[in-house]
């Protein structure tokens, strides 16, 4: 069996990808970069998008769901008057329009287009229809009919018009809204076709711009042996999620796979504390969902995520750190 290439690297790095790579190219030059065994990223950026993308190390890689979980901020330039097969600059010409909305009509539709809305993907999407992937589909130009489904808009701006066909706007949202989708629909509430020329990523959960580094700075990093220097810690993603304190000899049975019994006069008070942070800070599946750790003089050192069941708390991911 061949051994894993690499070092075992923790964290989170922030990379400002640049436009014409794809996500996973701009994971593997980071990857090599770091001389990491192991790394994936949070939140998948098309080519000719730019921005914030979260890369997990190590470790880190438990936590990406939960990095996805938070809100994403895009800005983004919305191109009217012409509808695209793939609703953004990379696809061929699929319709015209002579029409060209004002500022008045165009803060006017605003307001249906946040909140929960429902929303058709573009076919040119990650999507899987019958176990294949939306835009294999299209490509091999077959008929691809996706349902629409909701998902959430937390806010939406008009920054500037450049000019009459084109629109810049800032929009917060929820995990699996599509910005190229969202353009398609208001230039069709506008009565008019539009498409996506311009995306960058601002922020994902913690993870915003100011975090960011560029490939060549890692570059550079790299070449002074300093690359490590650029990571966030693997529990960035898990700062609203509520942590408990644990005994070294309590860490130690969690991460033999063994529960913890939180029975003592004194767990009561964290018990208590742990069931209102939940209650208030989070919801659906995730509510019993906890953060182990163990308090050292230099901060708390992650243990595992853990399942609270009454006075028990259960690993879910043991973190090797």
């Amino acid at each position: 069996m061949a051994r894993r290439r690499g070092r075992p690297v923790h964290g989170w790095l922030v990379i400002d990808k640049p436009v014409g790579m794809t996500s996973t190219q701009v994971v593997g030059r980071a990857r090599r970069l770091l001389d990491s065994a192991k790394a994936g990223h949070g939140g998948t950026l098309d080519p000719n998008a730019t921005g914030v993308l979260p890369i997990a190390f190590g470790e880190a890689t438990k936590t990406v769901a939960y990095a996805m979980q938070g809100r994403k901020t895009y800005r983004f330039t919305v191109r009217w008057g012409e509808a695209r097969e793939t609703d953004d600059v990379e696809g061929a010409v699929s319709g015209t329009s002579p029409v060209r909305p004002d500022r008045a009509a165009i803060e006017a539709v605003l307001p249906r287009f946040t909140g929960v809305i429902q929303q058709v993907p573009p076919v040119y999407s990650a999507i899987k229809v019958d176990g294949n992937r939306s835009y294999d589909l299209a490509r091999a130009g077959e008929a691809v009919a996706l349902a629409a489904r909701p998902v959430r808009i937390d806010s939406l701006e008009l920054l500037e018009q450049p000019d009459a066909d084109h629109a810049v706007f800032e929009a917060e949202c929820g995990k699996g809204a599509y910005i190229r989708a969202l353009a398609r629909d208001m230039a069709q509430a506008l009565g008019t076709l539009g498409h996506l020329t311009a995306i960058r990523r601002l922020s994902v959960g913690p993870f915003g711009i100011d975090d960011s580094i560029t490939l060549d700075h890692l570059a550079a990093l790299a070449e002074k042996t300093a690359a490590e220097s650029a990571l966030l810690p693997v529990e960035t993603p898990l700062d609203d999620i509520p942590a408990v304190a644990l005994t070294e000899a309590e860490a130690q049975r969690m991460r033999n796979g063994n529960h913890v019994a939180l029975l003592r006069r004194s767990d009561r008070d964290r018990l208590a504390r742990l069931a209102e942070d939940a209650e208030a800070g989070r919801g659906g599946s995730d509510d019993a969902i906890v953060l182990a750790v163990v308090p050292t003089p230099d901060g708390d050192r992650p243990v595992a995520l853990a399942r609270l069941d009454g006075a028990e708390l259960h690993p879910v991911r043991i973190l090797n750190l």
